[in-house]
């Protein structure tokens, strides 16, 4: 029986998701709010594809804590942007994620989720492995610098 898990964070952020989206579909520009900039002051980066939106491609590899893995736009719309994601180390995987922006108020509500493959040794280690914790924290993080960004 195939499991998958699924982690989801939101925000809402003082801008319109015509500011926002930009700076998700373009994969250059999480440079300068991703809650994984700084883990290896020495990543390798790599572009290709689209400059930004569907079909912008980015490489990373990096220290044992980066790891190494690619992901790709693989769709942009003013108010949603889903991103293939494939891990090849410290663990092999291909996660979906995606981000919906809907207007709220004066701002904008970002959801941020992933889902992904659980498989058998994730599930019987799920305390040690467990996506919610592992991730969503970074999502929080990484939410809070878009807000920051644009604000």
């Amino acid at each position: 029986m195939a499991s998958t898990f699924t982690v989801e964070r939101s925000r809402v952020i003082a801008a319109s998701p015509e500011t926002i989206a930009p700076l998700i579909a373009d994969l250059r520009a999480w440079q300068r709010w991703s809650p994984w900039e700084g883990i290896d002051p020495d990543l390798q980066r790599e572009y290709s594809g689209a400059e930004s939106g569907a079909g912008a491609e980015y490489h990373w590899k990096g220290n044992k804590k980066a790891g190494e893995g690619h992901m790709t736009v693989t769709a942009a719309e003013p108010r949603r942007v889903e991103i293939r994601i494939d891990f090849l180390t410290p663990f092999k995987s291909t996660n979906h994620s995606v981000f919906t922006l809907t207007p709220e108020g004066d701002g904008t509500k970002v959801v941020w989720s992933m889902t992904g493959p659980r498989p058998l040794l994730m599930r019987l280690f799920s305390i040690l492995i467990n996506p919610e914790k592992f991730v969503g924290p970074d999502f929080e993080k990484g939410l809070a610098s878009l807000d920051e960004l644009v604000a």
